[in-house]
């Protein structure tokens, strides 16, 4: 395993991470999560993402129980706050309310003081960016939290919290966006402010959601057991990308994939990695052996013919619109 800055902050943090987002507490049971989890551990993955939304609250308790006996300090354990985990008007979003009372529970869950990083799942129209960084703030001198993250913020929303951040005297050091071959949507603006800044992007969906490990053949059903069919394991995020005209290219990466020794979903992975703005590369798993395959991707250099024709392939069909990077324009 190789490591990274998580920015310019001095966390380090194993260039492939650990995510539970549709894995832990709905697709697997917990024997085969916790399975996967310490097979995460013995491969040299330290940093491990979750959410208290996933699963309904139940993904942390989950990761929580399978760390638990862990040495805490050799752990970066990430979670995040703003999607809805009750039924009351503020169980969601960002105010000052629902974070105090988000971290706490997402401690309890975990089994643990602190998390190394806390961050926003997504920008919070509904609450003054000044009410949420302060009450992040308070969080992070409480100790509760190391640092300061955000996930799928515009350039500009991630410009307006750092300054604050540096106001309040507190390391806004990450986001965390969906960034794959196919989605490259913040490479315009959000990777030439983070630089700027000083802030890492910690990315979801290196491997388009399996659509890049080419599992997935145009003109034919998805796979048994995939998650295209499985409604508990996000089929509805996949759906947009199973069409014969993303298939198609894909499929023509293989022989880049096999010339390079890696396989598609290492190559995936190990192409996000390429991005020295990347800190993390998150990869989920139902299986052990899916995890053992991915980290041979960490400190893959990809030479420059190599990245040429990966692009020259997937242009037609690569989405770079960056006003695709959104949140809800009102809490869900």
């Amino acid at each position: 395993m190789q490591f990274r800055h998580l920015g310019r902050s001095g966390l380090m943090v194993s260039e492939i991470s650990y995510g539970n987002w549709i894995t832990h507490g709905s697709q697997v049971e917990e024997e085969q999560a916790t399975a996967c989890v310490h097979a995460a551990l013995e491969l040299g993955i330290t940093t491990f993402d979750t959410a208290d939304v996933y699963a309904g609250t139940r993904a942390e308790s989950v990761l929580g129980r399978a760390l638990a006996g862990q040495r805490r300090e050799g752990l970066e354990i990430f979670t995040k706050v703003y999607w809805p985990t009750g039924p009351g008007v503020n169980d969601r979003g960002l105010s000052r309310k629902h974070i105090s009372e988000s971290i706490n529970a997402s401690l309890r869950r975990l089994q643990t003081d602190y998390v190394d990083l806390y961050q926003a799942h997504r920008y919070d129209y509904s609450t003054p960016l000044e009410e949420t960084m302060e009450a992040f703030a308070d969080v992070v001198r409480s100790g509760k939290a190391l640092y300061i993250g955000v996930s799928e913020w515009r350039a500009s929303e991630i410009r307006a919290a750092y300054d604050l951040a540096r106001e309040l005297k507190i390391q806004l050091v990450s986001n965390q966006p969906q960034y794959n071959m196919l989605w490259r949507v913040i490479e315009a603006e959000v990777v030439p402010t983070s630089e700027e800044l000083g802030i890492g992007q910690i990315v979801w969906s290196p491997i388009a959601q399996g659509v890049l490990t080419g599992k997935y053949l145009p003109g034919q059903p998805a796979p048994a057991g995939s998650r295209a069919t499985d409604e508990k394991s996000g089929a509805n995020v996949i759906q947009r990308l199973l069409t014969d005209e993303v298939l198609g290219p894909v499929q023509r990466l293989k022989p880049i994939a096999d010339e390079a020794g890696l396989t598609m979903a290492q190559l995936a992975v190990a192409w996000v990695l390429q991005n020295q703005n990347v800190s993390s590369a998150i990869v989920g798993a139902t299986r052990p052996e899916q995890l053992q395959d991915n980290v041979k991707a960490a400190g893959v250099k990809l030479d420059a013919g190599v990245l040429k024709a990966i692009d020259e392939i997937l242009d037609p069909v690569v989405e770079r619109d960056p006003a695709k990077n959104v949140s809800p324009a009102t809490r869900p």
